[in-house]
């Protein structure tokens, strides 16, 4: 018998015992897998290695990501996605590569799917094919089904360290200088309302990780979240909110807006919001506007000034205000716009850090404090430069005000 009939022979008998139950423990699966491979006489003939290899497969098809564990296990995979049942493929040290395995059939790909789905409290289906989940580690999950998705269940997982990254690390592989990062941290201790902006994959959750290492354990954070990502160091008085779905138990929808406005009622020192997409732009800027001082949020944008406009365009979504009056509360509520991107080389950098300087002629204003500046690439064809400080923040009212010394 192949392995691949004598794993779904030894499955199913396994599957037979446990049922759909979660009253059996991980270590009562794994006596049952035992009990069952102990069972079976012809496998008594197979190595002592390929036994436990079976073991081990059996496990993480039924209470793991099966043929995905591995490669979930593996702490340098930073991403793995799943095109249908034959095309998998991961990231790793900034390389994409398509792997030579596959599902074993679509029904299992959909199990593994509802296996994570359900264990964040959500519901996925043909009526409502599209959720954002996470793994039990922190791993943010993306999943489409058809009919949406015409090549079959796409799965994406977006991996995160196990220790949060420290600025001393940004700092050590070169993604920000020495220089930069003391300024930065002047800026979170004095409660200077800072925005993150890059594109997909250019490190805005981690960077944002970094910056609120800088803050006070003695003060009160709310972190609003559409699906639980950030990873705050040394925060005792912390209070971390994230958005609900639809489900079919008849429970509705909780918004980014309705929470942002909930974690006003919290008594927060500051609010973070971990990405603004839509409408809740409004509300994000309704916190550093009222008193929030020290409030971060991130977004996705190719540039810093696409970021601006990106943020206008978000709160008419919200509220149909005049545009000059919507670039007043950007101005006001934003202090710090921190630009990050992605080099040729797949290196993340922080290419600008701006201020917000004021509203002229109905124009934001900005200054430029930090620009990347390239030098050239090496040997290994990694690109070489630095951060460069490029003027002096204009408004140092926080700084004073809290007794701060910039670094």
């Amino acid at each position: 018998m192949q392995y691949a009939e004598q794993k779904s022979e030894l499955k199913r008998l396994i599957q037979e015992r446990i049922g759909y139950s979660e009253d059996f423990s991980d270590e009562d699966v794994v006596e049952i897998i035992d009990e069952v491979i102990l069972s079976r006489k012809d496998l008594s003939l197979w190595p002592v290695d390929a036994r436990i290899q079976l073991k081990k497969d059996l496990f993480y098809s039924l209470r793991r990501l099966d043929i995905l564990e591995l490669f979930a296990e593996d702490t340098e995979v930073t991403e793995i996605m799943v095109n249908g049942p034959d095309a998998i493929f991961r990231e790793k040290h900034g390389v994409l590569e398509q792997l030579d395995v596959r599902f074993e059939s679509l029904e299992k790909l959909n199990d593994v799917i509802q296996r994570i789905v359900s264990g964040c409290n959500r519901v996925i289906n043909q009526s409502s094919p599209i959720v954002d989940a996470r793994l039990a580690d922190g791993s943010r999950v993306n999943v489409v089904l058809p009919p949406i998705a015409l090549n079959g269940p796409i799965l994406t997982i977006r991996r995160f360290p196990e220790k949060p990254i420290t600025m001393e690390w940004l700092v050590k592989i070169g993604s920000i200088s020495g220089e930069a990062a003391g300024f930065l941290k002047s800026l979170v201790q004095a409660g200077y309302n800072i925005f993150i902006s890059g594109g997909t994959g250019s490190g805005k959750t981690t960077f944002l990780n970094a910056l609120s290492q800088f803050i006070s354990p003695e003060e009160r954070i709310v972190t609003v979240e559409d699906s639980a990502e950030l990873q705050l160091l040394n925060q005792p008085n912390l209070v971390r909110l994230e958005t609900r779905n639809n489900n079919v138990e008849g429970c509705r929808e909780i918004t980014m807006r309705e929470l942002i406005k909930t974690s006003l009622r919290m008594r927060p020192n500051r609010v973070i919001v971990g990405e603004v997409r839509g409408e809740e732009a409004f509300d994000m800027l309704q916190c550093m506007n009222t008193g929030h001082d020290g409030s971060m949020s991130t977004g996705h944008a190719n540039s810093a000034k696409d970021m601006l406009s990106r943020l206008e365009n978000m709160v008419l979504c919200a509220m149909d205000l005049p545009l000059p009056a919507i670039r007043q509360q950007i101005a006001a509520g934003i202090d710090i716009l921190v630009h990050l991107g992605r080099l040729r080389d797949r290196s993340r950098r922080v290419l600008e850090i701006l201020e917000i300087t004021g509203v002229v002629n109905d124009e934001i204003q900005t200054r430029c404090l930090y620009a990347f500046e390239e030098t050239g690439v090496d040997g290994e064809g990694a690109v070489k430069g630095t951060l460069r400080k490029r003027g002096d923040l204009t408004d140092r009212r926080k700084l004073e005000t809290a007794g701060v010394s910039q670094n």
